[in-house]
Formats: structure tokens, sequence, C-alpha cells
């Protein structure tokens, strides 16, 4: 008995040590506490090219802060993607707000994939253009018709946008995106998985128990450790830290994996 309260007291310190992270965000000012969902700002940002210039094929993901407080914890994904001479893009999600009305959470919507997302500005984790874009548009689409929850959302630990997200990628394996630890969802597996699958980067594997607790081994995102939903570790591939709420931190390359090919 002794050695179980001594072991809830350390599960105690680490995860408060865990949500130090998400603290300072909120005492930082990242995410807007006070602005009500239906006055957030959806203004694009100009990250993404306009399609009227750009002829060529383009893949992105993209990722923002989730509204409010949860903004101190994670970030919505998605994915876009305009094929070649296409007028306006195409965007790929999980909303979780379908399922409480009773619809289908997997939206696809067009316009434009770099609005800001209830008032968060998003961030490009992957871009792809030209002849190799051309070739994944295919394989995204139909990838997304192969994921297992389109009438399942949990904002923690999942299935979620990240779980969608996470999901097709996997399916593509010369995708190699790095999501962040922030991404919570993204490691949702479940006994259908047999709990293990590929990174969600393609670039190593992952043990993960419903998103709750895991452990990952990749490339891209090195070694990363999951206990409630809150991922750290070390990436010695762009030398950096992964620590809940914050995200990656240190001497870091472009989060985003940059391509063109014509």
């Amino acid at each position: 008995m002794k050695y179980f309260f001594k072991s809830i007291k350390r599960l105690t310190a680490i995860v408060l040590l865990l949500l130090v992270g998400p603290g300072l965000v909120i005492l930082t000012g990242q995410v807007d506490l006070n602005t009500s969902w239906s006055k957030a700002n959806h203004d694009r940002t100009g990250i993404a090219p306009d399609p009227n210039l750009a002829s060529e094929a383009i893949v992105q993901i993209y990722g923002a802060r989730t509204f409010n407080w949860r903004g101190a914890f994670a970030v919505h994904t998605w994915i876009a993607f305009k094929e070649k001479n296409a007028r306006e893009y195409t965007r790929l999600e999980v909303i979780g707000w379908r399922h409480y009305r009773g619809m289908p959470v997997t939206s696809v919507s067009s316009g434009w994939p770099d609005r800001n997302w209830f008032g968060s500005k998003p961030e490009i984790y992957y871009d792809v253009r030209g002849k190799q874009a051309a070739e994944i548009i295919p394989k995204i689409i139909e990838a997304a018709k192969t994921y297992r929850f389109p009438d399942q959302y949990e904002a923690w630990p999942g299935p979620n946008s990240n779980t969608f997200t996470a999901h097709v990628i996997r399916q593509i394996p010369s995708l190699n995106v790095d999501l962040p630890p922030t991404a919570i969802g993204k490691d949702y597996l479940d006994e259908e998985d047999y709990f293990f699958a590929a990174a969600p980067s393609n670039t190593g594997l992952q043990l993960s128990l419903y998103g709750i607790a895991g452990i990952t081994l990749a490339k891209s995102e090195g070694l990363e450790i999951n206990i409630l939903g809150l991922n750290f570790g070390v990436d010695p591939d762009n030398v950096a830290l992964r620590l809940p709420g914050i995200g990656k931190v240190g001497f870091i390359e472009s989060s985003a994996a940059s391509q063109s090919q014509n």
C-alpha cells in the first residue's frame, strides 16, 4: 500500500510538471480567453498561394491552436489541396460541432485554407507543390474515405481532428509530416490497430493506448512519450525539445516540409 501511494504521488508530480507548459501558454497570452466563438476572427492570413496565380498542384497541412483555454493544450489540424489549374482549394478536416448536431464529423469544404481558426493564426506543417503534389492528391482523397471514426468525436484523447489528419498521413508513406506534440489525438490508436502503428510522420513506429499513454520513436518526432495525452520528448533531427502546450522548442528548422516540383 505504501508503494501504491508513492506511485500515485510520483504520477501526480509528473502530471503537474507537464501542465507547466499549458500554464505558460495562458500566462503569456498565446490564447484568447475573452473573445466569444461567434466573434472570433476567421480572416485569411495570406500564407496560402493565390490559386489564380499559382497554377501548379499544391498540398498543404495546417494547424492552429484550438478555441479558448483548450488552445493552451492543443492545436486543430487540417489538410488542404489544389489540383493543377484549379481555381480553389479543397479542405479536409474533422470538426467536433458536427457530431453534436448529429452530422458526420468529416468535413469537405472549399475556399481559402489559411484562415484563422477561431482567432488563432495557422501555421504550415507540410507544403509540397508541382508533380509530387499532383501524385499525392488522389491518395489523400482515398485515405480520407477510409477514416474509421466519421461518427465519433472526443476532444480528448480522441478520435478528433488530429486523429483524422494523422490517419490520412499514415496511409501515404511518402508523406513525411511532423505533427507537433500539441496535436492531441494524433496518437489515438485502438484495439483494431492493435495499439501499434507507424508514427504519424511515417519515419518510425508508435505504441499507444487510446491516445492516453504511449511512446513514439521516429526520425522526425525523435523520442516522444505520451502521458494522459500530454506529449514530451526530444527531437534530435531538429535538436529540439517537444513539450506539452508549448510545442517544439530549440534549434529548430522550419516545421514545414516544403518542396516544389514541376
